[in-house]
């Protein structure tokens, strides 16, 4: 306690004594109460002096006479005294009266009107307000006339270090990269003193690490901090938490500090490979997984982070590459095998596997320590499945005659059930796709037969699936596409392509094709159609027509004379018998109708059967159109006759006022049968307006093109 006690006198006295030692020597030999004396432009008077005082004072003219000092800070008793107003003209009668006026005259500096002292009566803060501008006057006590201009003058608070120092931005956070060298810069900060700059060493900063050693250092002047230490290992410690000081006053006992903290963390670089947690992965996986399954994951550590402990993943040697893949997952920083293709537990029951983890983003400056890699061994159990059964084929082919017995067998299927542990197979037909049941299959050993009769013509393709389910288990099953073709055979006999009719001209020539005709077989054999052509034995010897064979498979009829006349027969009659290529061939007879025509001398038919068969070439536009004209004026007339005939038979209408009953009973004749039904329609009184007066028997007159008139 007097230790600290003697620091803070000390602390207290040092700035009053400096001041005391660097004030002028007139001022610093004067007596007390004449130390501090200001006269607007008058002679200094110190008649109570002795010469060699007034000889010392003459030699110290530099001396600003118009400035004050006042110390801040200043606490006491009693006001503190500042300096003396006093002039020459004053005789020490009490006639003068000082007067005071300008900053803070009067509130914070009193003067004695009598003797001139001028005393703080307030305690000053000089980083409040440095100086302050005052005004003096001395004038006559009795008429208060200015005996003197007045004169300005200023009093300046001095500096006393009463300000610490402080850290404006504090506390700070500051990185540097792990492994650095020593010296390396990592930040700087910066503290501010309100002292006086300018004046003594109260604002002169020293700075210095309190705690934080021996990894880092300061710069004393500049605050500059590096490290201390070289390659400082992130993974050992990452933050480091430094206390730093500045003190005033040039750093010497008796200053005053401030402190602040400062975190430093240190940042990651790629300086650790990656390692696997264990050098040996076991996992199971059943053989029926699915494609692309996740096995097992297996994850190589690194003591880094971010980018830096990024790693990839590779099967890079086992006998299961082909069958496996690794992939690197980016967010959990691990390696997730899949299955890329099928395992088969009764093939092969285990695998085994090289994996590699390796560093993505590779540090140069750390390259030299190794590779940033390593390696583990997986292995891979296969389990046994209970899989469904496996036909001997993807798909299977099968062909039958179109002509195949009822129960025949048309092909088979066959499975097996793959598991050590065999089942029974039984087989059986998904009737969705033979809705017409025309296929069976035996349970047992897959013979596919056949149950309803098959026809080519209708349907070549029949298309079933097979299933095979596992006695055993019955959710074990299995389906097979089975493709059935229905093979050709004979049994449709060949006939014309379509219904022919021939023309005949009268004027025609001996050997003339009169039509050419083709065949058509709804069967389809191997090697194509060939058609024989014949005439009936009775006909070989016809004398009006003969046959000739085409090389395109089809046949022309040719006359055999000339001279044909429609007016003793009109029409002629020609069967042909059709025989296919098959085995056993098949033949039909088909009728080919001949008529005879008048046509003109080019050949061109004009009239069959007294009706015309074409218009005659020759006929001019002219006459068609007069042709036309006629048939429209035929329709005119038909038009206007009905219209006619309509009004004429309006009576036979039963008006609306006469009584129907009435007319009905009236009517007594007896029964004729059919004739009486056919004289009176009633359906002309159910609805009288309907049929426009015609009666029944007369509507079917003029229907039938004749009517009673014309009768």
């Amino acid at each position: 306690m007097p230790e600290r006690l003697a620091e803070m006198l000390l602390d207290l006295w040092t700035p009053l004594i400096i001041l005391w030692i660097t004030l002028p020597p007139c001022i610093y030999m004067a007596p007390m109460n004449q130390s501090q004396v200001l006269m607007s432009g008058s002679p200094l008077e110190l008649n109570s002096l002795g010469e060699e005082q007034r000889i010392l004072n003459r030699s110290k003219r530099g001396w600003v006479w118009n400035q004050m000092f006042v110390l801040e800070e200043f606490s006491g008793p009693e006001p503190i005294l500042v300096g003396r107003l006093h002039t020459d003209l004053d005789p020490g009668s009490k006639k003068i009266k000082y007067i005071l006026s300008g900053d803070g005259a009067g509130t914070i500096f009193q003067i004695n009107d009598v003797t001139g002292d001028i005393h703080a009566i307030k305690r000053l803060d000089r980083e409040e307000k440095a100086e302050y501008t005052l005004t003096a006057q001395a004038v006559d006590w009795e008429t208060s006339k200015p005996l003197e201009p007045p004169s300005e003058f200023i009093i300046k608070v001095q500096d006393i270090n009463d300000n610490a120092p402080e850290f404006l931005n504090g506390p700070y956070h500051a990185t540097v990269p792990e492994m650095s060298i020593l010296g390396t810069s990592v930040t700087n900060v910066t503290a501010t003193d309100a002292d006086d700059p300018v004046y003594g060493n109260s604002a002169k900063l020293v700075y210095s690490i309190l705690e934080g050693q021996p990894y880092f250092s300061i710069e004393p002047e500049t605050a500059i901090i590096k490290t201390a230490l070289p390659n400082m290992d992130r993974e050992a410690k990452e933050e480091y938490l430094v206390v730093i000081q500045a003190k005033d006053m040039g750093g010497h006992s008796g200053g005053l500090s401030g402190t602040t903290t400062l975190t430093v963390t240190l940042t990651d670089v790629n300086d650790n490979p990656p390692k696997f947690a264990q050098s040996l992965y076991h996992f199971s996986v059943p053989e029926d997984v699915v494609l692309g399954t996740a096995i097992g994951r297996v994850k190589a550590n690194d003591q880094d982070i971010g980018e830096n402990a990024q790693s990839s993943y590779d099967i890079i040697d086992g006998d299961g590459t082909a069958l496996f893949e690794i992939t690197s997952d980016a967010q959990a920083q691990d390696g997730i095998i899949r299955l890329r293709k099928p395992l088969d537990f009764e093939t092969k029951k285990s695998y085994t596997l090289k994996v590699e983890a390796a560093n993505v983003h590779i540090d140069p400056r750390f390259s030299g320590r190794g590779p940033f890699k390593d390696t583990a061994t997986v292995k891979i159990v296969v389990e046994d499945a209970d899989e469904p059964p496996v036909f001997s084929s993807p798909t299977y082919l099968l062909e039958v005659h179109e002509n195949a017995a009822l129960n025949s067998v048309i092909g088979q299927v066959t499975a097996r059930d793959p598991d050590i542990t065999s089942s029974p197979i039984r087989f059986s037909i998904d009737r969705h796709t033979d809705l017409e049941r025309q296929f069976n299959i035996n349970a047992d050993d897959g013979k596919i037969t056949l149950a309803t009769p098959l026809d080519r013509e209708l349907s070549v393709w029949h298309n079933i699936t097979i299933i095979a389910t596992e006695i055993r288990n019955h959710s074990q099953i299995s389906r097979v596409p089975v493709a059935i073709k229905v093979l050709d055979v004979n049994d449709n006999a060949p006939e014309f392509a379509s219904e022919y009719e021939a023309f005949l001209c009268e004027n025609g020539k001996p050997g003339q094709v009169i039509q050419t005709v083709s065949a058509m077989d709804k069967d389809d054999p191997k090697n194509g159609h060939y058609f024989l052509y014949s005439l009936l034995p009775e006909m070989v010897n016809n004398p009006n027509f003969t046959i000739k064979k085409n090389e395109d498979n089809s046949l022309s009829i040719l006359a055999k004379h000339n001279g044909f006349n429609r007016q003793k027969q009109e029409v002629y009659l020609l069967p042909i018998i059709i025989s296919d290529s098959g085995n056993p061939p098949l033949s039909s007879t088909s009728t080919l109708t001949i008529r005879v025509c008048g046509c003109s001398n080019d050949g061109v038919v004009q009239s069959c059967n007294v009706e015309a068969y074409v218009l005659p070439i020759g006929l001019s536009m002219g006459a068609l159109i007069a042709i036309l004209a006629c048939i429209i004026l035929l329709l005119v007339i038909v038009v206007l006759f009905v219209t006619l005939r309509r009004h004429k038979n309006e009576p036979l209408i039963i008006k609306d006022d006469e009584d129907v009953r009435e007319n009905i009973i009236r009517y007594d004749d007896e029964g004729g049968g059919e004739e009486d039904t056919e004289a009176f329609d009633i359906a002309t009184l159910q609805n009288p307006d309907g049929i426009n007066g015609f009666l029944p028997h007369y509507r079917r007159g003029l229907l039938g093109g004749i009517s009673q008139d014309a009768v």
